[in-house]
């Protein structure tokens, strides 16, 4: 098909009538090709009928036939694409100008597809080096020598014409255009794959940074409604302690209410005795019975029986130290859901925990599951591996984190010495060592039955109210904290805090020397009991 349309002329495929490329073209009685519509327009308004070409003229209007090559040659035409505004059109062709789809260097002409099709099957052509299509063509040359630029000056770094390699660049080092092309398209090969490295690495950092956004919009979410209940709580706490207030001092009040009803009940009815005393007293003096009066005097002379209210009085009540020993309550309370709250929020984050026993001294004993450990009086035969703590009386957790929150619980109840916290992995895990954070360290421990330290360097002694049965250790490892919590009264214990390492950190557990038996008890890792 390309073949054959490039046999003809531009002419060929236009229309007489319309001079545009053949619609539907339509062939005469005589030979000749036009638009199905425009012959039958140019009919219509011309009788008789008569060929625009040839002239011949028909005496009843001929029946028109479809021309399928034309038809097929004119489609083809067509899907080649006329050049439009800031595209390069063809240099040959004549008319309608088509598309350009290559630039010869050699011959400086652009060409559609059709006429590119010699520089496709000729020999002698075929050797043309072809681009895609040049807008301007001034660009190319070198505008001192009027000649194409087809040389590179590596020493100047610019294009070049053969003149200007033999002239003003004649001792520099000057290569053909394609040699530099190659050389530069290499190193763009491997710049972009940097730079799609580099897009890689980035949309990776927009990813994770949406993943934080989200997490702490999830933990956002979680603070409020945690704070929200906290502060229901505590409203209700402040509540119910200002109705007990108002219902102790009402209470105080009815009492005195009704100490005084009682005393103003007993003094009416010794008035009322009184008076009916008063009354016959009247009554008597009145009388002329002189018998009468006598015998009846000393009987009525006589004061009736009455209390001597003299020292008696009706003392308000003392709400003196009421609000203080209720605010005083209050304050407990609120501490206690405080407390609460906090081990609350720290426990979301508990996870699993097991004992490594890669890492155990050889005196330590672990149990199958690896949740409890305990100093044995015989040091077992076990191979010293880098991994391994020896002498220090310890192991390490077999999970590690580098990042995020954590917690976990142990439960210490019955022991005299124990120690607790977290490692760093490069921890020096061989002869004497010292705990402290300098050295990846960040423990507290029991020693002598009850003397609590926070190994802080230098060590710190803790006042506890009361010796924990089961401590729980939280990290915080982007925040750089490491507290410890007394679980069953929900009290910190101790905070590390400014914990600054890029290494993994790893739960440190150390039961303690056996002690005769004394402190025979294991450390457990206890499972989280949420508290609610």
């Amino acid at each position: 098909m390309t073949a054959a349309s490039c046999l003809l002329t531009e002419d060929q495929f236009l229309c007489s009538i319309c001079l545009d490329v053949f619609t539907d073209p339509v062939s005469t009685p005589c030979g000749h090709n036009f638009c199905k519509t425009c012959i039958t327009q140019h009919w219509d308004k011309n009788v008789p009928c008569q060929c625009p070409n040839c002239k011949k003229t028909f005496n009843t209007r001929p029946k028109l036939q479809v021309n399928t090559f034309i038809s097929e040659m004119a489609a083809h035409r067509s899907e080649q694409h006329v050049s439009k505004p800031g595209e390069v059109p063809c240099d040959i062709c004549t008319g309608t100008k088509l598309k350009a789809l290559k630039f010869c260097l050699v011959c400086l002409v652009s060409y559609c597809e059709t006429h590119l099709e010699p520089h496709l099957t000729r020999s002698g052509l075929k050797r043309h080096q072809l681009i895609d299509p040049v807008e301007n063509l001034e660009d190319r040359m070198c505008t001192k020598h009027d000649k194409l630029l087809e040389l590179f000056c590596k020493t100047d770094q610019m294009c070049v014409c053969m003149l200007c390699s033999i002239s003003d660049h004649k001792t520099h080092d000057v290569v053909p255009l394609k040699e530099e092309y190659e050389g530069k398209r290499a190193e763009m090969g491997k710049t972009d794959a940097e730079i799609q490295q580099m897009i890689q690495k980035r949309r990776l950092k927009i990813e994770e940074m949406k993943r934080s956004v989200e997490l702490s919009k999830k933990d956002a979410d979680r603070e409020i409604a945690a704070g929200v209940q906290v502060f229901s709580a505590l409203k209700e706490s402040v509540e119910r302690s200002q109705a007990e207030l108002i219902d102790t001092i009402k209470e105080k009040q009815r009492e005195t209410e009704k100490q005084a009803e009682g005393f103003i009940k007993e003094l009416e009815q010794e008035i009322s005795e009184l008076k009916k005393r008063s009354s016959e007293v009247e009554q008597l003096s009145q009388s002329e019975d002189h018998l009468h009066l006598l015998q009846s005097f000393p009987s009525l002379n006589a004061a009736p029986p009455t209390k001597d209210w003299t020292g008696v009085r009706i003392h308000p009540p003392s709400y003196e130290g009421t609000v203080r020993r209720i605010v005083n309550q209050l304050e407990e309370t609120l501490s206690k859901q405080m407390k609460e709250a906090e081990l609350k929020r720290v426990q979301q984050y508990a996870v699993d925990v097991t004992l490594d026993p890669d890492t155990a001294n050889p005196n330590l004993i672990l149990s199958d599951d690896g949740k409890q450990v305990e100093h044995g009086d015989v040091k077992k035969d076990l191979p010293d591996n880098p991994e391994r703590c020896n002498p220090s009386i310890c192991v390490l957790a077999k999970q590690s984190f580098s990042s995020g929150r954590f917690y976990y619980e142990v439960q210490v109840k019955e022991k005299t010495m124990w120690t607790l916290g977290v490692a760093t992995e490069s921890i020096n895990r061989k002869g004497d060592i010292t705990l402290n954070p300098q050295d990846g360290y960040w423990t507290i421990c029991l020693k002598n039955e009850n003397e609590y330290r926070a190994h802080a360097g230098p060590s710190v002694r803790l006042s506890l109210k009361c010796q924990p049965e089961k401590v729980g250790v939280f990290v915080d490892y982007e925040e750089g904290l490491v507290s410890f919590y007394d679980v069953d009264s929900a009290a910190l214990i101790y905070s590390f805090t400014g914990c600054c390492s890029t290494q993994k950190l790893y739960p440190y557990f150390g039961p303690g020397l056996n002690d005769g038996g004394k402190n025979s008890a294991p450390l457990i890792i206890s499972p989280v009991n949420h508290t609610e």
